[in-house]
């Protein structure tokens, strides 16, 4: 009875997120990737690709669901971010939204000694502005609202008492609006798919591959590998991105260690690296548009993008048998170019350094709650106006985020 009880409640927790997932967006922090999954993940910086604490394998590591046994999450982000864009020729005005809310969930059992599985469903990352006046002189107000959303199934396998390696195909969904585009109507192949046609969808599938190693009782080496997801296009916005509206998930891939430094204390180091460079729509130079490419073309104006390194750091305390508290530092590069400036005022993710905190509080042997705090400072990119180089454009953006996360043994 017990055991079917808890499986309705995980059935209706993973329907509730699913649900909640596309109702979400935000500007995420590395680029426009979140800087962690799960609560204990933000509040070490993002570091988990070798940890084993949490039910989140399908966003970290996949063969980490080989360890976690029976457990589930579900946590909510509040997040706040602040966007600001100016210009030399008097205009400047900050992004009206400054609070979004992002449900993750996770879910792992185990089957046996040697094998996991699990789901995770979660939000990659997203980009939303929404400005009270159009930086281009068209109308309405300008903005862009992207939204990505996961569920990645999971299973792994331990195939020594100290190795294990994961799989999950990624289950990807994709919304999209865009605003205020109509000045931009005589450089786009296609005009009437440029902006101001309300919501598109895109839908892939993709996969995420992963291996966990514990080399002693004090040193866990993990790694994890996405391959480039191709996405259904936006056929609305045909005459926004690049290759016909084609907007696809990056490459991606995180590389990283913890160490058990002292029994009550851990240290966790993972390096990111995200290729938004294989992207057309996201990579290609908006300097194209001075050079004849029409939006919309495979070799069309985009947001100059490139590659990204990422380096998460983060610590653990056993404060007490029941008190975990947590802290980290994310730093990434800045995607964003001077050269690029001007389409990045739809698309500011130009912060660099986080700082987190978080912490773990044992209800009972069978329920906790966890919390994470993140603090991104402002960081601006200046660069001459696309249309006008007399015109010197500014974007800058901060971030604040505040999660909470229930957990259940079962």
């Amino acid at each position: 009875m017990r055991k079917t009880k808890t499986a309705k409640v995980v059935r209706n927790l993973a329907a509730l997120a699913i649900i909640a997932g596309p109702l979400t967006a935000a500007m995420a922090t590395n680029g426009y990737f979140s800087h962690g999954y799960g609560m204990k993940a933000k509040g070490m910086g993002g570091a988990s690709v070798a940890m084993t604490d949490d039910a989140f394998a399908g966003a970290n590591n996949p063969a980490i669901a080989a360890w976690v046994g029976n457990r589930a999450e579900l946590g909510l982000d509040f997040f706040m971010p602040s966007r600001e864009s100016s210009n030399t020729g008097g205009a400047s005005a900050k992004s009206d939204s400054n609070l979004f809310y992002v449900p993750e969930f996770g879910y792992n059992r185990a089957i046996n000694d040697k094998l996991g599985v699990g789901i995770t469903v979660y939000g990659n990352g997203g980009m939303n502005t929404d400005y009270p006046v159009n930086f281009f002189g068209g109308t309405p107000a300008l903005g862009v609202n992207l939204i990505q959303l996961i569920v990645a199934p999971t299973v792994a396998y331990k195939f020594s008492d100290k190795h294990s390696v994961g799989v999950s195909p990624l289950l990807v969904h994709q919304r999209f609006k865009a605003e205020g585009l109509s000045p931009f109507a005589g450089y786009s192949a296609s005009p009437g798919a440029l902006t101001n046609n309300g919501y598109d969808t895109s839908n892939g599938i993709g996969v995420r591959l992963g291996y966990l190693g514990k080399i002693n009782d004090k040193v866990t080496l993990g790694a994890s590998y996405s391959p480039k997801i191709s996405m259904s296009k936006f056929s609305k916005y045909a005459g926004l991105f690049a290759e016909d509206g084609g907007f696809d998930i990056p490459e991606n891939y995180t590389l990283g260690a913890s160490f058990q430094a002292t029994p009550s204390v851990l240290f966790a180091l993972d390096y990111q690296r995200i290729g938004y460079s294989g992207v057309r729509a996201i990579s290609n130079p908006s300097g194209n548009l001075l050079l004849g490419k029409q939006l919309g073309a495979a070799d069309g104006p985009g947001f100059g993008w490139s590659d990204i390194n990422v380096w998460k750091v983060g610590v653990q305390w056993q404060a007490t048998p029941q008190l975990t508290m947590r802290g980290g530092v994310n730093v990434g590069d800045n995607p964003v170019q001077g050269r690029d400036v001007t389409f990045n005022i739809l698309a500011p993710g130009v912060v660099t350094t986080h700082y987190t905190l978080g912490g773990t509080y044992a209800l009972s042997d069978k329920t906790e709650v966890s919390f994470s705090y993140m603090y991104a400072p402002s960081n601006s990119v200046t660069g001459a106006n696309l249309l006008n180089p007399a015109v010197q454009d500014t974007v800058k953006m901060s971030q604040q985020a505040l999660g909470i996360q229930f957990g259940w043994r079962y």
